[in-house]
């Protein structure tokens, strides 16, 4: 078990050799353990779609993935002799990364189902493939030392600055996180990369110069590299070059953008090195000079292909895109992201970034673009939460600065992007690390299916709501654009899109609108508005149409509002008035009338008596109770049942001249006969608690003396008032009390208490 634990590089393996097969022992990573195969470099998949080219282009990939299988199947010693000591792996595997489809080339649509499958195929075993060259450890058995794999994988070049680029571009969409590991796990363990990082930014920045030059410009400040020469005032523009030199500017400008992109998104620690070359000043120059005249040659040259031309145009808005979204991955992970987490130099952080953006003043259409895709509000805003000692008036310089940006360049500031490019960001660092060889392979796949930037539904299909001054300012911008197009069919797109007009005029060129925008006539108008009623006449409340309803009711007795008393009205007098009384009367004096039968007006006047209105029933009468007695058990006598009680009005309705009626008199006096004949109400709900008491007193006595139990004597305990004497009952009571006071409630309680003290338990 102590030799299986024993790193790669110091392994030891004894293998025959030689006629007589005599054996020997190699080292386990030596070049003669090498397996002879020969692995071929890869194609791209080709543009016309013949059918020889499509069997050659399938048969020698087919020879790829084969090795490259068999590559994978090999056991940790042989796979690391095959990939340090096989110079055909590495160019196999460096003619992929430099060739492979990209998701903006044309070659990324495959040609047929077959090739598709064909590439997934080999997209997924070369990331395989490096992956497993990144990873020093594979199991407690397998693994080599880490200083010794720095080693290896940097003298060796198996991986070198230009391959991770690569690497980021092709899987950084579907397999992040992998990438990220990957990437992470190189650079711990050999630190030179950083070294070589440092060495590669300016060669990066480099490419921005070249395109500034191609197109006749120059940055402010850049030193060049030889004396300007005097016909240098005739060298072309982007107006001028020829069409072919034009498409490959904006080719190299597309896939320079994106390539910085991926590798600042998936590997954050390398915004480090490129802030110290001062990459994102140059940037926003490089922005602020080539963009518009990029824009302005694709719009206004005549191009023989017009498909080429709305390809020209999809590529350099994917590349300003990009741009923007590189210098917010610098704020991001320089700035923002170390306040977020609590760094210690917050105030280092909030300096770089007010330097940042500070810097971007000078560069407004860049500054415009930046403020429309992320909003330098909210930035300023998370900064002053953080850091509540911020520099109000840099803080607000800058929001100055940003107003006058937008004023200087036209254009109407339009919300944010719906996208939160920091929750996105942090919400996948955050993510747990996958690592079971399962969830690779998908990841894999995931990444290999979907090569090309499909178009989202309005940033991750989040919907963004924008008031009707900003609506109108994304119509007008897309119709300058697109001036066939009608405002109905805009406003169905910017809806679908999230109100992104970048994404709109992309897929509109592209023609990969969504299938139920297809279906739409594209000279659609925009739909007539309908007018809502006014708020006064759909208004309800429960005060319509009552006396003081303003919004119905021209005249209002105003004598009926007033505030606080009423003037000329006294206490006195609003006690006096009795006018609700008065109100209620009438209805008691409707109740005093009691009426068995109810007089009913014939239908036909004039003809026949009067009728009355009776309760008979019809033959359907249900006579089921009428043989039962109900009430004939009652105690209760006939002439309460019979008899009607008078009704009477209440005392305070009576009026002076109104007396009480004889049979009112006479029902009011039999109640008080009843009242003086029974001493004990019936009524009564709580009865006298003395009379119960003395009741129960006498019921105690009475069962004692049945019992033949004699009460105690009379004690004398209480005596006389103190000073006044006290008998001698009273003397013997209280000393035959404190002898015998031990068995009643206190118990043993003295006895107990000198027990306690005696036994040193209480203090004396």
């Amino acid at each position: 078990m102590a030799s299986a634990r024993v790193p790669l590089d110091e392994q030891h393996v004894t293998e025959p050799s030689g006629p007589m097969g005599r054996d020997r022992t190699l080292p386990a990573l030596h070049p003669e353990r090498m397996e002879d195969r020969c692995f071929v470099v890869y194609r791209p998949p080709p543009l016309e779609s013949s059918a020889a080219q499509l069997e050659e282009f399938l048969e020698h990939a087919q020879f790829i993935a084969d090795d490259l299988d068999w590559l994978l199947a090999l056991p940790h010693d042989k796979f690391w002799c095959q990939v340090v000591f096989d110079e055909s792996l590495q160019k196999c595997l460096d003619s992929y990364l430099r060739h492979a489809p990209r998701g903006l080339d044309p070659e990324a649509l495959p040609a047929s189902p077959a090739v598709a499958d064909m590439q997934r195929r080999l997209h997924r075993s070369v990331f395989m493939t490096f992956l497993r060259m990144a990873t020093h450890k594979e199991s407690k058995e397998n693994f080599i030392t880490p200083a010794v794999f720095g080693e290896i994988i940097y003298n060796n070049f198996l991986f070198d600055i230009p391959k991770i680029l690569d690497l980021c571009v092709l899987y950084g969409k579907g397999n992040s996180q992998l990438l990220h590991k990957m990437i992470e796990n190189i650079f711990t363990q050999q630190p030179n990369y950083y070294g070589d990082l440092e060495e590669a930014v300016p060669t990066i920045t480099q490419v921005l110069d070249t395109i500034l030059e191609k197109c006749g410009l120059q940055l402010e400040g850049a030193t060049a590299s030889e004396p300007l020469k005097l016909e240098a005032h005739g060298r072309s523009t982007a107006m001028t070059m020829s069409q072919q030199d034009l498409v490959d500017l904006v080719l190299y400008l597309c896939d320079s953008c994106t390539t910085i992109y991926s590798l600042l998104d998936i590997f954050p620690a390398a915004c480090h090195t490129f802030q110290s070359h001062g990459f994102l000043s140059r940037l926003a120059s490089f922005y602020e000079l080539a963009v518009p005249d990029f824009e302005k040659a694709i719009r206004k040259r005549n191009f023989d292909d017009k498909s080429l031309q709305e390809d020209m145009w999809r590529r350099i808005s994917h590349s300003c895109r990009k741009m923007v979204e590189i210098a917010h991955l610098f704020v991001l992970h320089t700035c923002l992201q170390p306040i977020l987490e609590g760094s210690e130099n917050v105030q280092s952080c909030v300096e770089e970034f007010l330097q940042i953006m500070t810097a971007f003043l000078q560069e407004k259409r860049f500054l415009v673009d930046y403020d429309e895709q992320f909003s330098v509000v909210d930035d300023v805003s998370l900064l002053q939460q953080a850091f509540p000692h911020l520099d109000e008036t840099r803080s607000s310089y800058l929001l100055q600065g940003v107003e006058c940006a937008w004023e200087s360049a036209g254009r109407k500031r339009l919300r944010p992007a719906p996208i939160a490019a920091t929750q996105e960001v942090m919400e996948r660092r955050g993510k747990e690390w996958v690592e079971s060889g399962e969830d690779q392979i998908n990841g894999v796949e995931r990444g290999a299916e979907a090569p090309l930037d499909a178009p989202q539904k309005g940033d991750n299909g989040a919907f963004c709501m924008v008031s009707a001054g900003e609506l109108e300012s994304l119509l007008s911008h897309i119709r300058d654009l697109l001036p066939d197009l009608g405002e109905g069919f805009i406003l169905a797109c910017l809806e679908e899109y999230g109100y992104s007009s970048e994404v709109v005029i992309n897929n509109i060129l592209e023609d990969r609108l969504a299938p139920a925008l297809d279906k739409l006539d594209r000279a659609l108008p925009r739909p007539v508005k309908e007018e809502l009623p006014p708020v006064l006449s759909s208004r309800s409340n429960v005060f319509d149409d009552d006396e003081f309803d303003v919004f119905n009711r021209d005249q209002v007795d105003m004598s009926r509002i007033w505030k606080g008393r009423r003037q000329g009205e006294s206490a006195r007098d609003l006690l006096n008035d009795k006018q609700h009384i008065e109100e209620q009367r009438a209805r008691y004096q409707a109740y005093e009338t009691v009426v068995e039968e109810v007089p009913v007006v014939p239908r036909e006047q004039g003809g026949g008596a009067t009728t009355y209105n009776t309760d008979d029933y019809d033959d359907e009468y249900d006579d089921t109770y009428d043989i039962n007695q109900v009430g004939a058990n009652d105690l209760d006598e006939d002439s309460e049942l019979l008899n009607r009680r008078p009704f009477t009005i209440p005392q305070v309705l009576r009026t002076a001249k109104q007396a009480p009626s004889r049979q009112e008199e006479r029902y009011e006096q039999e109640e008080e006969e009843d009242k003086k004949d029974d001493p004990v109400k019936r009524d009564q709900f709580i009865q006298d608690p003395a009379m119960l008491r003395e009741r129960a007193e006498a019921r105690r006595a009475a069962m004692q003396s049945r019992r033949g139990h004699r009460p105690e004597p009379a004690g004398h305990v209480v005596g006389k008032p103190k000073g006044q004497g006290q008998t001698q009952d009273t003397a013997l009571d209280r000393r035959r009390k404190e002898a015998h006071k031990s068995r009643g409630a206190n118990h043993n309680r003295r006895n107990m208490a000198d027990r306690k003290r005696n036994k040193g338990m209480i203090p004396s």
